[in-house]
């Protein structure tokens, strides 16, 4: 029977999602506690990989299990078992062939600075001081609608074999000293979302034009977009299926 899990986490003290054999991992930490508590080797398949550092409000996984599982009962269990830092939602029994990499249909994402400095932001947010055209930021998030192939803003020598994604969502918010990116999308490369904000920071700051930034689109080269903002920052907020409302 396969199951998916609904979770979130705070990036803050792991080395992103995936598994790494040297360093603390989400999927690890997640594993090592299913596996304790259904006394069986589980071994989970998560939505995306977040790197790290990278935070998520809503994270789905799935993994299978021979018998039938009490929902709840397993929740309220992996909650008193996990750190503090690792929340489960729920537990969901999905068909066979579910998958929670390959079945997502959108995923979104933010981005959270904040503009004069808050102690209680310094893990979840990036402190960015010099003033900002958000309205300019905001036209650059529709020429995002424009195009279809984002290898500018991927991390090179990404084994990928398309770099082309669907973005059904772009804007900033601003809301006092808080500024929020909004983005979604089909799926999302390699840093892409770190390297398009920071693109956007230096169209914000008067740095390059909006021409600029959609010349860099078109030049798909990761050398001519900006710089990669620190990654605890950023949200994965929403993951989508059909199946799951």
């Amino acid at each position: 029977m396969r199951y998916f899990i609904e979770l979130a986490y705070k990036g803050t003290h792991y080395h992103g999602w995936q598994y790494q054999p040297d360093a603390v991992s989400v999927q690890e930490t997640l594993n090592k506690a299913l596996s304790v508590l259904l006394k069986k080797e589980i071994d989970i398949v998560g939505a995306g990989r977040t790197d790290t550092g990278v935070h998520a409000k809503k994270m789905y996984a799935h993994f299978d299990f021979e018998t039938e599982i009490d929902a709840p009962k397993l929740v309220h269990k992996l909650n008193s078992f996990l750190p503090k830092d690792i929340v489960i939602f729920n537990i969901i029994k999905v068909h066979d062939d579910a998958h929670a990499r390959f079945d997502a249909t959108k995923r979104t994402y933010e981005y959270h600075i904040h503009t004069f400095k808050d102690a209680f932001e310094t893990d979840g947010s990036w402190l960015h001081q010099l003033p900002l055209d958000l309205n300019k930021m905001n036209e650059a998030c529709q020429i995002l609608f424009k195009h279809n192939d984002f290898e500018c803003f991927s991390k090179t020598h990404s084994d990928v074999r398309t770099f082309n994604c669907v973005i059904f969502e772009a804007h900033w918010q601003q809301n006092g000293n808080k500024l929020v990116f909004t983005i979604a999308a089909d799926r999302f490369l390699r840093n892409m979302v770190r390297a398009i904000v920071g693109t956007m920071i230096n169209i914000g700051l008067g740095k390059i034009t909006l021409a600029d930034f959609e010349k860099i689109i078109e030049s798909k080269d990761r050398g001519q977009a900006g710089f990669s903002v620190p990654a605890h920052g950023l949200y994965l907020t929403q993951i989508d299926y059909d199946y799951i409302k």
